[in-house]
């Protein structure tokens, strides 16, 4: 087999490449079994199919195993013609025949016929990796909808006579659902490696989280004129329009996480993800943005309950970082950020005393505020009053089939309240949580 001649498909771009190599001396050893299979060969082929199966369970991929990897694997590599492609489609010039001569030889590997190396092994039952059933298909790496779309690609790619149709489909799939982790994947988080190789000075990774909860917009009841602010500068964001960092703010408890959820959920299909940081990890924002900056995506860097302090410095990193340093901040790049405080930077009383002996006291106090001066639009998410507190009970009661009269629902809702926290919509939740678990 000709994996080692392909041009941007390389095998050692690939994660899990190294099976395709151990394929391709299988596939080469077919048309030498007549005399025999050599042990070697056979101990070889066993353990690809292991690899077969481990990749089914991990990925919960059915079907053919054999395209449904030879599949992840082209959806997965990051490379020129990929990322061209991605959320764009079909894209000029002479990259093309390079990833259609790749594409090529990739449609040998999806025509390989296994069944006289099986025959010969006596292993006719392991055809079972070419017609793999699962009873329901669960993915520790993908969700639900990419998983059952990367089987589904599979099939298509198997089916096609050509690799020009090959290529036609897989450029489809990119432009529906982009490439890598950032194509596959809606939110990440970032991590350190130790060592701090291969992820800029601070060791900085971006990693896929892959069980965020499916939060609609709508799922949130009231705070109407808040989510249309957020969702009109979203808009404006994913649009390629001008588009500001933005604050959300208010009361614990009020759906201020749940919005920026539902954002994300909302317009993940139009290129939006979001990536969590944590304020320990501000020194690593710059190297965060320089491995997004050149993609095709548009990304919401995510704080969530943003405050400091007042002898904490982490804030000078972000404020760098937001407007102020040297490099200009990537257009598909907005910070978004939700606190329990208005001016995130906490302010004593005896600050005023202290700044008594201050020389420069305005320039203190305006370098407490030019944090959140940096966010373009600041959101408020108050404290819900009684009656809108009952709406969001009436509301989160019916979705979660509860029957109750109204009015003992109320009465139950407002003793529950007393004891947990005051009105709220997070206190709503649980409250209705509790009634859910006790039926």
């Amino acid at each position: 087999m000709r994996q080692r001649e392909l041009l941007i498909y390389r095998v050692e771009k690939m994660e899990g490449g190294a099976l395709l190599d151990d394929a391709a001396r299988l596939l080469e050893g077919i048309q030498e079994i007549g005399s025999g299979v050599p042990e070697k060969t056979g101990e070889l082929f066993y353990a690809f199919a292991h690899s077969l199966l481990e990749l089914a369970g991990s990925h919960g991929f059915s079907g053919n195993l054999w395209h449904c990897y030879l599949t992840n694997l082209l959806v997965g590599c990051e490379n020129s013609y990929s990322m061209a492609c991605e959320i764009r489609g079909n894209v000029e010039g002479s990259i093309n025949d390079a990833a259609l001569h790749d594409i090529g030889i990739f449609k040998e590997f999806f025509d390989a016929d296994f069944g006289p190396l099986l025959k010969a092994l006596g292993a006719e039952d392991c055809g079972i990796l070419f017609r793999y059933q699962v009873s329901s298909q669960e993915s520790r790496v993908y969700n639900t909808r990419i998983c059952r779309r990367i089987c589904t690609l599979a099939k298509e790619l198997g089916e096609c006579r050509t690799a020009a149709e090959m290529k036609y489909a897989l450029t489809d799939f990119y432009r529906d659902y982009g490439v890598g982790k950032f194509g596959l994947h809606k939110s990440f988080r970032v991590v350190h490696n130790t060592e701090g190789a291969g992820y800029g000075e601070s060791g900085a990774q971006i990693v896929p989280i892959l069980n965020i909860a499916h939060v609609k917009l709508s799922d949130l009841v009231g705070y109407e004129s808040a989510k249309r602010k957020l969702i009109e500068n979203t808009e404006a964001f994913v649009e390629g329009r001008k588009a500001n960092n933005c604050l959300l703010y208010g009361d614990a408890g009020t759906g201020k996480s749940s919005s920026i959820k539902g954002i994300i959920n909302e317009y993940y299909d139009r290129g939006l993800r979001i990536i969590e940081i944590y304020r320990h990890q501000f020194r690593a924002l710059n190297d965060v943005i320089a491995q997004i900056k050149n993609r095709n995506y548009k990304f919401i860097i995510y704080m969530d309950d943003l405050s400091f302090e007042d002898f904490e410095t982490e804030y000078k990193y972000l404020k760098a970082v937001i407007e102020g340093g040297l490099e200009k901040k990537p257009d598909n790049v907005l910070i978004y950020a939700t606190s329990n405080r208005r001016h995130l930077i906490r302010e004593k009383f005896s600050d005023k005393e202290e700044r008594e002996d201050d020389l420069h006291k305005g320039d203190t106090l305006a370098e407490k505020l030019s944090l959140v001066a940096r966010f373009g639009v600041t959101i408020y998410f108050g404290a819900p009053d009684r009656k809108l507190f009952r709406e969001i009970v009436r509301v989160l009661a019916e979705r979660n089939g509860i029957k109750m009269e109204e009015e003992e629902l109320y009465l139950q809702a407002s003793q529950w309240e007393l004891s947990h926290g005051g009105l709220s919509g997070r206190t709503a939740q649980q409250f209705i949580d509790y009634l859910a678990g006790k039926e």
